[in-house]
């Protein structure tokens, strides 16, 4: 009985209750471990709305786009929102995500470090935990004592040592596990990066009637030489090792959602208006209706519920056939979506 009555007693003192509330969230009692990966951190104003974030998701409903409103000074900005009833964590958004700095985070492989941009070197290295095997190919091949090291069977690399000379990048043979990053002209690296994504765009554009000819299953190939977005990029950049670095990480990450638009067959239903969530689709009496193509989100909603064929939706994949810039390919690669078409 006495014991009874002492538990009782514990049960109605305060800091039990405040202790038992606060489980969850008192950081003396619950720590995160270093492999822990929260759900992902959206950074609006670094966004190029490729929708690469939202191609790369495996899990229903987790991530979409969404278009702020425009207002008399600017246009509205489109950037990644996340569900977190739907996100399942596994960080592919932010490692598909082609802008750097990110505009996805979720762990610390997948930050660019405040404290790597007081580092006089123009490029630095880090290891993601995620993919390293642990073959430490990378601590015999760096020339430098120490700047490669393991703790707690991590990898590790020590910037204050790292020369930055890419002998472990070159010897890791697992792609993506030692990357490296650009820590000078990151406004210039974003504007690279929205220069590549135009360029491939209007390459795209231009095979837009061929494109729509496609069914399902079959794939549409088209080439683009990189030799003209080369020069456009000098005029930001001139270092071309920075640029090839962009082109390759792009064409490893990049997936692209293409929307076209079949005018000849709009009947003005008008189903499309309601359902597109930034606005992109209009209703006039004197026009009918009409997408502006500046305001698409490709989110596919339109092309899941037109009826009558308006709307195509077709994901393309990049592929650059050799890391060089003179007279570098990138092979683009367009199919057909196997998503349903039509309301009915």
């Amino acid at each position: 009985m006495s014991s009874v009555i002492w538990y009782l007693y514990e049960f109605a003192r305060k800091s039990w209750a405040e202790s038992f509330a606060g489980a969850k969230t008192n950081p003396e009692i619950m720590e995160a471990p270093d492999r822990f990966r929260d759900f992902p951190q959206v950074i609006p104003e670094n966004c190029i709305a490729c929708g690469a974030c939202t191609a790369a998701c495996p899990a229903p409903s987790a991530i979409k786009l969404v278009r702020s409103e425009d207002n008399s000074h600017e246009e509205g900005i489109t950037y990644p929102v996340i569900n977190t009833r739907g996100c399942i964590r596994c960080g592919f958004c932010a490692e598909v995500c082609p802008t750097d700095p990110k505009t996805l985070l979720c762990g610390e492989n997948h930050l660019i470090r405040e404290e790597f941009t007081i580092l006089p070197v123009e490029k630095t290295f880090t290891i993601d935990d995620y993919l390293c095997i642990r073959c430490k190919k990378c601590m015999n091949t760096c020339p430098v004592e120490g700047a490669i090291t393991e703790d707690e069977n991590k990898i590790i690399i020590d910037k204050s040592k790292c020369i930055s000379c890419g002998e472990c990048l070159k010897t890791c043979p697992v792609k993506g596990a030692v990357k490296g990053i650009f820590v000078s002209n990151i406004q210039e690296q974003k504007q690279i990066i929205q220069l590549l994504v135009n360029t491939l765009e209007k390459r795209i554009e231009d095979e837009e009637e061929n494109i729509k000819q496609l069914e399902g299953g079959e794939v549409f190939r088209v080439d683009l030489s990189i030799n003209e977005f080369v020069d456009q990029a000098h005029n930001i950049v001139t270092n071309d090792e920075l640029i090839l670095d962009i082109i390759q990480k792009m064409t490893d990450r990049l997936k692209m959602r293409i929307i076209t638009w079949d005018q000849g067959k709009c009947n003005d239903c008008r189903l499309c208006v309601a359902d597109c969530p930034s606005g992109a689709i209009t209703y006039t009496k004197e026009e009918g209706v009409q997408r502006n193509a500046d305001k698409c989100l490709r989110c596919s909603v339109c092309y899941q519920t037109c009826p009558f064929g308006v709307v195509g939706y077709y994901v393309a994949r990049f592929l650059l056939d050799e890391p060089r810039l003179e007279g570098g390919v990138i092979h683009i690669t367009v199919k057909a979506s196997q998503l349903p078409q039509g309301a009915g």
